[in-house]
């Protein structure tokens, strides 16, 4: 059993959210924030060497469930939200010293970080599909306010923008949720258990395959705003350019993931509900429907952002379309590649994300034409922005190179009409952002120097956790991914 292990891992973000709400006005809130999200971090790597030895689990009368899906993404989650606590301590300071912030909204911000990490780790480990739509409308309402945290007319309108939009998501996914219910409880039965994923997952040949398909558009569409896949992606760029940047870094590298896992969830079940009828590839052509059009739409709009938050914001929906269309292809190498393409992405997003916030703070603005010259200003804030943007855009020897190499030659052999549409889309979004970025790294600046040396250690731990993966993959690592791989039918 695992609910020690599981209890430590949800009570730690529990514990500083509510330690951060009573003492987060103190001048040590920004280490008290940063040591929480360690002790999480701990619990998850505890949490997670069991899981990969012991096997899938079940915890707290099967209303939580671990498998070794969902406990990669609870340690990737765990493990970025601490490296961007790391960041946050210098970066909020130095927005205080600025006087874009003041004391208030620093307590507002580390508590709601807690509970924001809270949110995401109960939607990653809840059995009950009921639960996960509760703990995503969590996440989002503590975003909101995060996203506004700056309290200025564009942040107010970027969060109500936010909250709208996902309100209409999360609605969406709500009614995919009691459809879900619909189907199961003619098999399972009246109750609680109808909703237990394990359950549902048992018996998923015998669910009504109409119900099901139905349920599934309805829960693509709605977590699938939370992805922020095209048409519903408005949202985000608003939402990454106007929060405070730690915010935009776990927007892009954890709650993007949190609500894919949730589609993934869904998928099995309409996958074995469907079985070997015609219609067996509804749930994946869905997805890769949905995948491409945010691949194409995002790197077409890559080249029309003026603002560099919003900038990497689109690249964000450009490389979430990527995963979804390989998880919509299926198969053992794609579902493989996806999950790969979702760790490097998060780390290479989250990093990148890391350089822009020196970067802004140091020019003083976010539009990228006035941001010029970090070689000669801060050379470790214009390296780790350029190499963070030579590995989002899938250079070798990075890692994401290596996932889209996977996910590519995948489509070349099972959809060989995508591949020219895919190439065409990274290659409009190369030259794009490495346009816009060369000359932020190399040109001629005037910046002022910031009054407190930047945290660049998580930028630079997260580009060589990437290179890494890049030049050799662990065996261990690689067995976890394929364990993964197999629990989703790939």
């Amino acid at each position: 059993m695992i609910d020690l292990e599981l209890m430590a891992l949800l009570l730690a973000p529990l514990t500083g959210g509510l330690l951060l709400a009573a003492f987060g006005s103190r001048s040590w809130a920004a280490e008290l924030n940063s040591a929480m999200s360690f002790c999480t971090l701990i619990a998850a790597v505890v949490l997670t060497i069991r899981v990969i030895d012991a096997g899938p689990q079940v915890a707290f009368s099967e209303e939580f469930f671990i498998d070794q899906f969902n406990v990669f993404l609870v340690a990737l989650t765990a493990f970025v939200a601490f490296t961007t606590s790391l960041f946050s301590r210098p970066y909020m300071r130095i927005e205080q010293h600025h006087g874009k912030l003041t004391t208030p909204m620093l307590h507002l911000y580390y508590s709601m970080y807690q509970l924001f990490t809270l949110a995401m780790l109960v939607a990653l480990t809840s059995n009950n599909m009921g639960i996960i739509w509760v703990a995503m409308e969590a996440a989002t309402l503590t975003t909101v306010l995060l996203v506004s945290l700056y309290r200025t007319p564009s942040s107010i309108e970027a969060a109500w923008k936010y909250f709208i939009l996902c309100g209409v998501g999360i609605a969406l996914a709500l009614f995919g949720t009691i459809l879900l219910y619909f189907a199961a409880e003619r098999v399972l039965g009246e109750g609680g258990t109808a909703l237990l994923w394990t359950h549902l997952n048992q018996v998923k040949a015998g669910l009504e395959p109409t119900v099901l398909k139905l349920a599934f558009v309805f829960l693509l569409v709605g977590y699938g705003t939370k992805i922020g896949l095209v048409p519903l992606h408005s949202w985000l760029p608003d939402a990454h350019a106007e929060g405070p940047t730690p915010v935009s870094a776990v927007l892009s590298g954890l709650l993007l993931n949190v609500a894919l896992c949730a589609v993934m969830r869904s998928k099995v079940l309409v996958d074995g509900a469907l079985g070997s009828t015609a219609s067996r590839h509804f749930a994946g052509n869905l997805m890769m429907g949905f995948g491409l059009l945010s691949v194409v739409v995002a790197a077409l709009f890559l080249s029309r952002q003026k603002d560099i938050k919003r900038m990497f914001a689109y690249s964000s929906i450009e490389h979430m379309g990527l995963v979804t269309f390989a998880f919509g292809m299926g198969g053992p190498v794609a579902t493989f590649a996806a999950m790969l393409h979702m760790t490097v992405h998060s780390l290479t997003k989250s990093a990148i994300f890391f350089a822009v916030g020196h970067a802004v703070q140091k020019a003083g603005t976010q539009q990228m034409e006035n941001i010029r010259g970090m070689m000669q200003i801060s050379p470790t804030v214009g390296w780790g922005l350029m190499l963070g943007t030579l590995a989002i855009l899938g250079m070798p020897p990075f890692g994401v190179f290596a996932s889209e190499f996977l996910i590519i030659t995948t489509a070349m052999h099972d959809y060989p009409w995508a591949t020219p549409i895919l190439l065409i889309a990274l290659g409009i979004a190369f030259a794009a952002i490495f346009g816009k970025i060369q000359p932020i790294v190399f040109g001629e600046t005037t910046a002022r120097r910031l009054p407190l040396q930047p945290a660049l250690i998580p930028v630079f731990a997260h580009l060589l956790l990437v290179l890494i993966l890049g030049l050799y993959m662990p065996r261990y690592l690689a067995d976890w991914y394929r364990q993964a791989a197999a629990l989703l039918g790939g």
